[in-house]
Protein backbone atom coordinates (compact mmCIF):
# COMPACT_ATOMS: atom_id res chain seq x y z
CA UNK A 1 0.00 0.00 0.00
CA UNK A 2 1.26 3.45 -0.94
CA UNK A 3 -0.14 6.76 0.23
CA UNK A 4 0.63 9.86 -1.80
CA UNK A 5 0.37 13.48 -0.69
CA UNK A 6 0.94 16.36 -3.09
CA UNK A 7 2.05 19.86 -2.16
CA UNK A 8 3.33 23.02 -3.78
CA UNK A 9 0.32 24.16 -5.75
CA UNK A 10 -0.84 27.75 -5.77
CA UNK A 11 -1.53 30.85 -7.81
CA UNK A 12 1.11 32.09 -10.23
CA UNK A 13 1.21 34.57 -13.10
CA UNK A 14 1.72 33.61 -16.71
CA UNK A 15 5.37 32.82 -17.32
CA UNK A 16 6.01 31.97 -13.71
CA UNK A 17 7.25 28.77 -12.11
CA UNK A 18 6.10 26.33 -9.49
CA UNK A 19 7.49 23.10 -8.11
CA UNK A 20 5.07 20.40 -7.05
CA UNK A 21 6.12 17.66 -4.68
CA UNK A 22 4.60 14.29 -3.94
CA UNK A 23 5.53 12.46 -0.76
CA UNK A 24 5.02 8.72 -0.66
CA UNK A 25 4.61 6.50 2.33
CA UNK A 26 5.33 2.81 2.32
CA UNK A 27 8.27 0.67 1.41
CA UNK A 28 10.15 0.01 -1.79
CA UNK A 29 9.43 3.42 -3.29
CA UNK A 30 12.06 2.86 -5.95
CA UNK A 31 10.07 -0.06 -7.31
CA UNK A 32 7.22 2.22 -8.36
CA UNK A 33 7.01 4.24 -11.50
CA UNK A 34 5.56 7.63 -10.71
CA UNK A 35 3.41 9.92 -12.77
CA UNK A 36 1.82 13.34 -12.72
CA UNK A 37 -1.60 13.92 -14.24
CA UNK A 38 -3.83 16.96 -14.29
CA UNK A 39 -7.49 17.68 -14.69
CA UNK A 40 -9.10 21.01 -15.43
CA UNK A 41 -12.81 21.68 -14.81
CA UNK A 42 -14.92 20.15 -17.53
CA UNK A 43 -11.97 18.40 -19.14
CA UNK A 44 -10.63 14.88 -19.12
CA UNK A 45 -7.64 13.90 -17.05
CA UNK A 46 -4.43 14.59 -18.94
CA UNK A 47 -1.05 12.93 -18.71
CA UNK A 48 1.72 15.34 -17.71
CA UNK A 49 4.88 13.39 -16.93
CA UNK A 50 6.17 10.06 -15.72
CA UNK A 51 9.42 8.68 -14.35
CA UNK A 52 10.72 5.16 -13.89
CA UNK A 53 11.58 3.70 -10.52
CA UNK A 54 15.29 4.28 -11.05
CA UNK A 55 14.71 7.79 -12.38
CA UNK A 56 16.56 7.03 -15.60
CA UNK A 57 13.43 6.95 -17.75
CA UNK A 58 11.10 9.89 -18.22
CA UNK A 59 8.31 10.87 -20.58
CA UNK A 60 6.26 14.03 -20.97
CA UNK A 61 2.98 15.09 -22.41
CA UNK A 62 3.30 17.11 -25.59
CA UNK A 63 1.77 20.21 -24.04
CA UNK A 64 4.41 20.41 -21.29
CA UNK A 65 7.51 19.05 -23.01
CA UNK A 66 10.39 21.47 -22.66
CA UNK A 67 8.70 23.41 -19.84
CA UNK A 68 8.19 20.81 -17.10
CA UNK A 69 10.73 18.47 -15.52
CA UNK A 70 9.96 15.43 -13.43
CA UNK A 71 12.47 14.07 -10.93
CA UNK A 72 12.54 11.80 -7.91
CA UNK A 73 14.55 11.29 -4.76
CA UNK A 74 14.29 7.66 -3.75
CA UNK A 75 16.11 8.28 -0.48
CA UNK A 76 13.36 10.70 0.54
CA UNK A 77 10.41 8.92 -1.12
CA UNK A 78 9.52 11.98 -3.12
CA UNK A 79 8.80 12.89 -6.71
CA UNK A 80 8.79 16.47 -7.96
CA UNK A 81 7.47 18.36 -10.94
CA UNK A 82 9.30 21.55 -11.80
CA UNK A 83 7.01 23.72 -13.93
CA UNK A 84 8.42 26.67 -15.84
CA UNK A 85 6.84 28.99 -18.35
CA UNK A 86 3.39 28.44 -16.93
CA UNK A 87 0.38 29.33 -19.04
CA UNK A 88 -3.29 29.82 -18.17
CA UNK A 89 -4.06 26.52 -19.88
CA UNK A 90 -1.88 24.77 -17.28
CA UNK A 91 -4.51 25.59 -14.66
CA UNK A 92 -5.75 22.31 -13.18
CA UNK A 93 -5.66 19.99 -10.23
CA UNK A 94 -2.38 18.10 -10.40
CA UNK A 95 -2.23 14.58 -8.99
CA UNK A 96 0.64 12.20 -8.57
CA UNK A 97 0.24 8.48 -9.03
CA UNK A 98 2.27 5.33 -8.45
CA UNK A 99 2.44 2.26 -10.63
CA UNK A 100 3.82 -1.18 -9.86
CA UNK A 101 4.44 -1.54 -13.58
CA UNK A 102 6.58 0.37 -16.05
CA UNK A 103 6.32 4.12 -16.38
CA UNK A 104 3.38 4.95 -18.57
CA UNK A 105 1.26 7.73 -20.05
CA UNK A 106 -1.93 5.84 -19.25
CA UNK A 107 -3.77 6.67 -16.05
CA UNK A 108 -5.41 3.25 -15.83
CA UNK A 109 -1.98 1.67 -15.36
CA UNK A 110 -1.46 3.47 -12.07
CA UNK A 111 -2.41 1.80 -8.82
CA UNK A 112 -2.27 4.57 -6.21
CA UNK A 113 -3.30 8.20 -6.40
CA UNK A 114 -2.98 11.29 -4.31
CA UNK A 115 -5.80 13.76 -3.78
CA UNK A 116 -4.18 16.46 -5.87
CA UNK A 117 -3.05 20.05 -5.55
CA UNK A 118 -4.54 23.05 -7.33
CA UNK A 119 -2.42 25.05 -9.74
CA UNK A 120 -3.89 28.29 -11.05
CA UNK A 121 -2.12 30.41 -13.65
CA UNK A 122 -3.44 33.92 -14.09
CA UNK A 123 -3.22 35.78 -17.38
Amino acid sequence: QVQLVESGGGLVQTGGSLTLSCAASGRFFNSYAMGWFRQAPGKEREFVATISGSGRGTDYGDSVKGRFTISRDNAKNTVSLQMNGLRPEDTAVYSCAASVGDFSRHADEYDYWGLGTQVTVSS
